[in-house]
């Protein structure tokens, strides 16, 4: 794959474009079957943010892969199951991920490629969270956290596991205790310092997205300001881990979802100016990811 240079740092960054990506993103075989194309589970929700995971799941199923698997609280089980019969979705006893609801989530998910935690989950009790991301790594699931997975010191039991976190500012500041800084440079720095640390892939979203993996260090300028509405950072989350289930490693699944969601806001953007909604961006994701099907 060959790298193209932007000038913001001496020793170089990717810059993120078509041309990349045609070069990383898997297309599907012409005699490909159920289950080949990757699945996917989604946990979190809670009684005030049933949404999120939702969003999740469609921007995975749009992504492309076979199957998207919902884990939520069961206050909400009922309505997530009403909005669409794509949706395959396993009711946990309890609103937060307990020890106990850890242990029946990893006793009963089906085999996954990939799982998403953290979307509208709302503040966790770290122990459950803790038991439960690290069952999964230890069944070599790939792992996106996000949101309130987000929580100081998670990377101390993930270090080094297969695993995207996909924080915004205010989530890196709290996640690391510490503040970044506004410029692309110093977030570039701040990222892959972090990424080094605890060996994992960081993609930091902004207007400027920064993916890091520790070695390489990426930026991708697609999206809009219209991008600010709730939520599709969820959609984010669900296309890094299908992206994830589709076999791309973690530095490619994370650069090419923050190029691919960017674009689809762009083209949101088009339709309805800006005003646009999340689950408009999960409908144009198909549109930006056909020119890849070539």
């Amino acid at each position: 794959m060959e790298a193209i240079i932007v000038d913001l740092t001496e020793e170089g960054v990717i810059r993120v474009d078509e041309a990349l990506l045609r070069n990383i993103i898997p297309k599907r075989r012409a005699s490909s079957r159920k289950g080949e194309n990757g699945s996917v589970a989604i946990i979190g929700g809670s009684k005030l943010y049933h949404g999120a995971p939702v969003l999740s799941a469609l921007g995975a199923l749009r992504t492309g892969v076979d199957l998207v698997y919902l884990f939520v609280p069961h206050i909400v089980v009922n309505p997530i199951r009403s909005l669409s019969p794509n949706f395959i979705v396993y009711p946990l006893p309890d609103a937060k991920i307990t020890p106990g609801v850890a242990n029946k989530i990893l006793n009963s998910i089906p085999k996954i490629d990939s799982a998403v935690i953290g979307p509208g989950a709302g503040r966790q009790r770290t122990e459950g969270m803790r038991q439960l991301s690290l069952g999964l790594a230890e069944r070599r699931v790939k792992l996106v956290l996000d949101a309130d997975a987000l929580f100081p010191g998670v990377t101390e039991h993930l270090n080094n596991c297969e695993a995207v976190f996909t924080p915004h500012p205010g989530e890196f500041s709290r996640l690391y205790a510490t503040e970044i800084g506004e410029s692309v440079r110093e977030r570039i720095t701040a990222v892959k310092e972090k990424a080094v640390k605890d060996r994992i892939t960081i993609l930091l979203k902004g207007t400027t997205d920064i993916i890091s993996d520790g070695e390489s260090v990426a930026i991708n300028e697609t999206g809009t300001p219209a991008m600010t509405v709730g939520g599709t950072g969820d959609v984010l989350a669900g296309v890094v881990a299908a992206n994830l289930a589709k076999g791309m490693n973690l530095f490619h699944s994370a650069l090419a979802a923050a190029y691919v969601n960017g674009r689809a806001g762009e083209l949101a953007q088009k339709k309805f100016g800006l005003r646009i909604l999340a689950t408009d961006v999960v409908e144009e994701l198909p549109e930006v990811l056909k020119r890849f099907d070539d």
